[in-house]
């Protein structure tokens, strides 16, 4: 860190020419990284057994297992009516005439699964071939379809509609919150060029984190699209806060009389290791959704890495390059009566969370008590909750898929374009076998409609299932699981919507456990490393598993109950996502735990200048109070620009990290921290000798802070 912080404040000018250099290069190549990503199959299970039944059938045949496209024909008359039948018809006829799809259905009058209930549509099918480009055939297939009154939905459309949405979400999302962070940091640092550049730094972070993941989609894996929302969201707000933290250091070592290139070195020795740390924190944690094998969560957790080590990098080198050269001119054009400092030591006692923290730590008992038990209420409503996927219901009312897949669950019976699909694997004279083991299914099928199973070739064969209920209704989920219960020579695979669902979530509970114990894993050693305690790390994943308690509670009530579905525009699916908990984890426990760092950077610094315990708790909180609380306010407006979304699970995404994030820095800092560190007083700080000794070894250290700011660490 000596090194880095000479390099950037002495030679500023060279740093500041090669750090625009590099970010204009990584701007032109991942610029166009939202323009290339695609929504796929990025919640499913590629290596379950609905993902192998999906294959075996498409290997066999050459088109996909089931349709992606469906469109909902009107027939006012019903299938009796001529007329209507040549609605059904022509529509048919123009998706045959699309290139890329391989096969098209129509139905048979009084056909449960394709005709509505009341006979008042009917639906066509479309199956794409294997490796078409299902853009391209969505675009033809809604070209063909223009003026026939059709609305056309599916798997496909269903992708690129999502795909779409997630574009129109981030311009807007970045429209809104480039602007009001600026105001934002205006109103925290008054002083327009301070106030630039936290939004510079983020513009850079998101253009960085771009090519990263461009890289990686075109070397490693495949990136979902849905990463970009939250490289957007964290990128801004973390290189929000880092720039915060480095610029607020600046400032104050220019006011205890430093010129401004030695200022901008003893920023990046001090506030640059809290803002090392913190990136190391995040990255580790959002390191852990590596262990799970859905596309979604995988490009989440390379994007959870990327970001924090992006706006680590950009804050710790062109940042305090830029400070060097501009000296006190960051503070230009700000009116002197404005201009804000921080208490010294003798105005300290009259500061505002220096009094709420000493209130605290006069009850600090019955403070635990009451918030900790207020925030378990407020995650209590999460013991009730339900799961579901992503289909067409997370999409505005506006776009087909969403409007063909309500149709389906309000007025049909079954639905012939999502059926549960059996593989059926066997050697050349298992015809036998696979005659004997449909007669089975019908047996299992509890009014289901059972298709004649198909020769697909090369010892292949197909049956397809179609349950009279929605796809995810507890009845249908007891079919699958019956149907890969019933047992057969053969070797078959179960797939559908329904098996994918239920796959999903087996795979999501297995790899939990091992996510869970990298998290808080890294999190104790990071932390540990950090203060040499053994009692902070553990109280501090516990705080941190309040805040997520308390936040999924309130998601709870908001998404799958529906309340504020008003103000916040959305339509509960009754459910929430099953991946987002999963991410939100992740990405709360990140952040919880980097606040919490700050804090302790500044108690500890206290007790180093010899306060005692609770006089460090009081003044750690002053000293960080006005700090975290705007790094939180500004990170909550990058995140929370996502509760913007139309697609419910992203916005699902933005309010919970808000939440989340607003809770943490106010209940938490604010009150549970201060009071469990005045009951455990000098028990914080315990460690057995032997970890003592690892970390005066290993242990990471700030640097102290200058003559005069006894009570002012990095951050």
């Amino acid at each position: 860190m000596e090194r880095l912080s000479r390099w950037t404040a002495f030679r500023p000018r060279l740093v500041v020419t090669v750090g625009l250099i590099t970010v204009m290069v990584f701007a032109a190549f991942g610029g166009p990284l939202p323009g290339l990503l695609k929504a796929g199959d990025d919640f499913d299970d590629p290596g379950s057994r609905s993902a192998a039944a999906r294959t075996a059938v498409a290997r066999a045949t050459g088109p996909d297992a089931w349709p992606g496209l469906v469109a909902i024909v009107p027939t006012p008359g019903g299938l009796r009516d001529a007329a209507a039948r040549a609605d059904v018809a022509a529509v048919a006829q123009r998706l045959r005439g699309v290139d890329g799809v391989a096969r098209v259905a129509t139905p048979a009058p009084g056909d449960p699964a394709m005709v509505a209930r009341d006979g008042s549509s009917a639906l066509v099918t479309g199956v794409l071939k294997d490796g078409a480009d299902d853009a391209d055939v969505v675009a033809r297939a809604q070209d063909a379809l223009e003026g026939t009154g059709a609305t056309l939905g599916g798997g496909a459309v269903l992708q690129e509609q999502i795909g779409s949405q997630v574009q129109s979400d981030l311009a807007r999302a970045e429209l809104l919150v480039m602007p009001l962070l600026f105001v934002l940091a205006l109103l925290i640092f008054r002083s327009p060029v301070a106030a630039l550049l936290p939004v510079l730094v983020g513009g850079a972070t998101v253009m960085t984190t771009f090519f990263a993941l461009r890289v990686i989609d075109a070397t490693a894996m495949g990136v979902s699209v849905f990463a970009l929302n939250l490289v957007t969201g964290l990128g801004l707000g973390l290189a929000v806060d880092y720039s915060l933290l480095i610029v607020s250091r600046f400032r104050e070592e220019l006011a205890h009389g430093r010129a401004p290139r030695p200022a901008a070195a003893a920023t990046v020795r001090t506030a640059g290791r809290t803002v090392v740390f913190s990136a190391l924190t995040v990255a580790a944690a959002l390191a852990s959704l590596l262990v799970f094998p859905q596309t979604f969560l995988k490009s989440m957790g390379a994007a959870g890495i990327a970001v924090p080590l992006a706006a680590a990098a950009i804050s710790l080198t062109i940042l305090p390059a830029l400070l060097a050269l501009l000296g006190r001119r960051v503070d230009a054009l700000t009116p002197r009566r404005l201009v804000r400092r921080e208490p010294t030591d003798v105005e300290l006692p009259r500061a505002g969370w220096y009094r709420l923290t000493r209130g605290v730590l006069r009850r600090p008992a019955i403070v635990a008590v009451v918030v900790g038990a207020a925030l378990l209420a407020l995650g209590s409503p999460f013991l009730g909750v339900r799961f579901t996927s992503v289909d067409g219901s997370v999409l505005p009312e506006r776009h087909s898929a969403r409007q063909v897949t309500d149709t389906l669950a309000a007025s049909y019976a079954g639905d012939s374009s999502a059926p549960i699909l059996l593989a059926l694997r066997g050697g050349p004279d298992a015809a036998a076998d696979v005659r004997a083991y449909r007669a089975r299914v019908e047996q299992a099928a509890n009014g289901a409609v059972v298709s004649p199973a198909q020769d697909l070739g090369g010892g292949v064969w197909r049956i397809d299932v179609i349950p009279p209920g929605p796809e995810l209704d507890r009845a249908t989920k007891d079919l699958v699981r019956d149907l890969r219960g019933i047992p057969s020579p053969l070797h078959v695979d179960v797939g559908g919507q329904t098996a994918r669902f239920l796959d999903q979530q087996s795979v999501l509970a297995a790899r939990i456990p091992w996510a869970l114990g990298l998290l808080v894993g890294t999190t104790l050693v990071l932390l540990f490393l950090m203060t040499g305690s053994v009692v902070l790390p553990i109280k501090g994943v516990i705080l941190n598993a309040l805040t997520i308690s308390a936040t999924f509670g309130l998601l709870v009530l908001i998404f799958q109950d529906g309340h504020l579905e008003g103000p916040l525009g959305f339509t509960s699916q009754g459910a929430l996502e099953s991946t987002q908990p999963i991410l939100l984890f992740a990405v709360a426990f990140a952040l919880s735990t980097d606040y919490g760092t700050f804090l302790l950077a500044r108690i500890m610094e206290a007790r180093r200048h010899g306060a005692d315990d609770r006089e460090a708790v009081a003044v750690g909180l002053a000293r960080t109070g006005r700090i975290v609380t705007a790094a939180a306010v500004l990170l909550m407006a990058a995140i929370g620009a996502f509760a913007t979304s139309e697609m419910v699970f992203i916005k699902l995404l933005g309010v919970g990290t808000a939440l989340s994030v607003l809770i943490d820095a106010t209940v938490i800092r604010a009150f549970l921290v201060p009071a469990l560190m005045g009951l455990l007083g000098r028990a914080n700080w315990w460690a057995p000798s032997w970890l003592r000794r690892v970390h005066e070894a290993a242990g990471m250290r700030e640097d102290h802070a200058p003559a005069g700011d006894a009570g002012v660490v990095a951050g």
